[in-house]
């Protein structure tokens, strides 16, 4: 039986974790391991849903040293937890707030015990066959998956991470995270890298720009920043000093090489991505501001061979990588420890004979100035769809950007045939604690956006009474209906009657024919004044300002 100690540090006063700005030693920590680990109840399983990465960490090691195995899910939806309890009836959830609403047996974390520190420390050795934790994925049903992970694994796995990123042996080094220690990420690169590397963390969470700044200020160097590309976007929004850190780290989503290039010069240290799977675990990096290439932990090998569906597949084995898994994306082989990662094979998308992936599509939608975030989604296909050609819609959030700017900046970046239609401008988008957005949360947030612009899209059928006489043998509308049918619709929009209103302005900038879908954007300004344009696809049809008779607060921008 081979065994591997809890912790690796080399003294028991090392400093494995700083909480709200104080250091704790290995000794303290242990010290409240035992003293959990004595308290918990009875259950064979865990669901550790603390918040505080101290306290979290802490249960996850009591867990261990009890006989008992964590269950890390990627959500606590109601149906994750109804999935847990079903995996195992005998869970209950560990948590550290007094207002937790997760249906299963509660046991909050204790308020710090008199827990007793003194003389030696014996570290725990776990047998490395034991199963630590079943972290849990979305699979192809939509029923999560269960995915085993034993303690050999994870050690060697870790390990394997913190030689490659030169942190063994860096006793001093503070790991920040920005992502939930639940999380595979978070879970392997802010709580296990510290246990198993022999390095401390802080059990604060950091979110928002200011209190990352905060927390890299709170805790001395070398200090590494466990990030995401939406977290670091968010934090050099603005050009205000940040302090240094030695290493920044990142996953979760693609970095684009300019991001890395701006968390270099910003944080001065270097920006190493990480690569892998839940089933995998991590199995490479690339430093992003330098090379596009990934490389391969040692011992890990890439295959290509086919899968179940006969479909080409690159296997991962070697290594950490107990038996050989298949990969989820599509990747091209360089030489046998380097390879270019193409994005998600479930990315990839074919229009017109044309092939792309989402990812990159995204990248370059992201890469246009005056774009805070944005994303790019191709709708399931469906037996009732009347186009033969399913078309790509994108969600932008760009506050300074217009429409048609931001159209023309995508025709220099991306092929015709996947330009975004419709484009869909949203004040943000609900993207998780770790930056990823879920399918079915975007998919609901498109279905409510698409709903609240039906009214600001029609179409003047050929059979109108208006046309006759606009004009014979080549009929156009005239502009008093376009008019009408945008005071109509930007009234149902915003909620109003523009029955006393002042047309203060109207250009009629290019013919529109019966039949033709028209689209219309408009702005409200703070005065109550409305200006608004009338489209026919890229083309302006009609542009106008509307004066109300009533005077509104709303600052809003629009368009379909």
């Amino acid at each position: 039986m081979q065994t591997f100690p809890l912790v690796f540090h080399a003294s028991p006063d090392q400093t494995i974790a700083w909480r709200d700005g104080a250091p704790v030693s290995v000794r303290e920590f242990l010290a409240d391991v035992r003293t959990l680990a004595a308290a918990l109840p009875e259950g064979g399983h865990v669901f550790n849903v603390c918040t505080d990465r101290y306290r979290f960490t802490v249960s996850l090691c009591a867990t261990l040293v009890a006989g008992k195995t964590s269950l890390l899910p990627s959500t606590h939806t109601p149906d994750m937890v109804r999935a847990l309890a079903s995996f195992a009836p005998d869970a209950f959830c560990l948590h550290d707030h007094d207002d937790c609403a997760i249906d299963l047996p509660r046991f909050r974390y204790p308020e710090r015990a008199p827990a007793c520190a003194d003389g030696e420390t014996q570290v725990p050795h776990i047998d490395g066959a034991r199963v630590v934790a079943y972290v849990f994925t979305s699979g192809s049903t939509g029923a999560p998956v269960p995915h085993r992970k034993t303690w050999g694994f994870l050690v060697k796995n870790v390990r394997a991470a913190a030689a490659r990123l030169n942190l063994l042996g860096e006793a001093h080094a503070t790991l920040i995270g920005t992502v939930p220690p639940q999380h595979m990420y978070g879970f392997e690169s802010t709580v296990l890298l510290a246990l198993l590397g022999g390095l401390a963390f802080s059990n604060r969470q950091p979110f928002y720009p200011v209190d990352i700044r905060a927390e890299l200020d709170a805790v001395p160097e070398p200090r590494v920043l466990v990030s995401s590309p939406i977290h670091l976007r968010a934090l050099f929004a603005n050009d205000e000093a940040l302090p240094r850190a030695s290493l920044v780290l990142s996953a979760t989503a693609p970095l684009s090489e300019k991001l890395a290039l701006d968390a270099e010069a910003r944080l001065q240290a270097p920006l190493m991505e990480i690569y892998g799977s839940t089933e995998t675990g991590q199995i490479a990096t690339r430093r992003t501001a330098r090379t596009a290439a990934w490389e391969l932990f040692p011992d890990i090998m890439l295959t290509p061979r086919a899968d179940d569906s006969n479909e080409p597949t690159m296997w991962a084995s070697g290594g950490h990588v107990e038996v050989p898994v298949p990969m989820g994306d599509a990747l091209e082989l360089i030489d046998g420890a380097h390879f270019l990662l193409h994005g998600r094979k479930a990315d990839l998308i074919n229009i017109a004979g044309k092939r792309t992936s989402l990812a990159y599509l995204n990248h370059q939608l992201n890469a246009v100035p005056g774009v805070v975030d944005g994303v790019f989604y191709m709708p399931d296909e469906s037996p009732s769809d009347s186009e033969p050609v399913r078309r790509l819609l994108a969600l932008v959030v760009a506050p300074e950007l217009a429409a048609a700017d931001l159209q023309r900046a995508l025709r220099e970046r991306i092929d015709a045939a996947f330009m975004p239609r419709p484009l869909l401008f949203v004040d943000s988008l609900p993207r998780n604690a770790t930056g990823k957005l879920p399918r079915e949360v975007l998919t609901k947030l498109i279905d409510t956006e698409r709903n609240r612009r039906a009214a600001l899209t029609f179409t003047v059928p050929p059979g109108h009474p208006a046309l006759a006489g606009h004009f014979p043998g080549r009929p156009i509308v005239p502009g008093v209906v376009l008019l009408d049918h945008a005071l109509d619709a930007i009234g149902v929009a915003l909620g109003q009657r523009f029955d006393a209103c002042r047309i203060e302005s109207a250009k009629f900038l290019s013919p529109a024919k019966p039949g033709e879908t028209l689209d219309i954007a408009y702005e409200t300004a703070a005065s109550g004044a409305i200006r608004f344009t009338i489209r026919a696809g890229e083309r302006a049809v009609a542009s106008g300002a509307l004066a109300t008779s009533s005077t509104t607060n709303v600052t809003d921008k629009h368009t379909s």
